[in-house]
């Protein structure tokens, strides 16, 4: 994982975590970055302090690298459990998502809960409308799952 601090044309600064360099430079390319604080999607790395090491840091850096490691297995556990839920009591109704939303919003058919796939123009669009709308946590595969992929 890697951490950057980020701003918006506002000049709102926050942090964003990424799996790596690339993983930001294709989200903010797709516009998939937004600013918490006022929403806008014109972002850009601000100034970062360097991490500069000092004595004592091999046993510091080998701490902080075992809590990062369990805050990433505590994430990815909720994760698992929130998709694991919206699969378990939401309608899954595939890429005609934006569609049964507006539907659902605008009432011309009953009210349920659904998710299903949209692209970001989609989501960008159903947000504009008032449509309320949430991303379902997409957990990192366990390691059982990769290796029956792999066979």
């Amino acid at each position: 994982m890697i951490k950057y601090q980020l701003k918006c044309d506002q000049h709102h600064e926050f942090e964003g975590w990424f799996s790596n360099s690339q993983d930001y430079d294709d989200q903010a390319a797709r516009g998939l970055l937004e600013c918490p604080g006022c929403g806008s999607s014109t972002i850009e790395k601000a100034l970062m302090s360097p991490s500069v090491a000092r004595s004592g840091a091999i046993s510091q850096s080998s701490a902080r690298e075992e809590k990062v490691a369990a805050f990433k297995r505590d994430i990815n556990e909720a994760a698992r459990k929130a998709k694991d839920y919206v699969e378990k009591n939401f309608d899954n109704v595939g890429k005609k998502f934006p569609e049964e939303a507006r539907r659902i919003h605008y009432g011309e058919t009953s009210e349920r809960k659904i998710y299903g796939e949209a692209t970001a123009v989609e989501i960008k669009e159903l947000v504009e409308e008032g449509v309320e709308v949430a991303p379902v946590p997409q957990p990192e595969p366990a390691d059982e799952d990769i290796k029956k992929k792999l066979n």
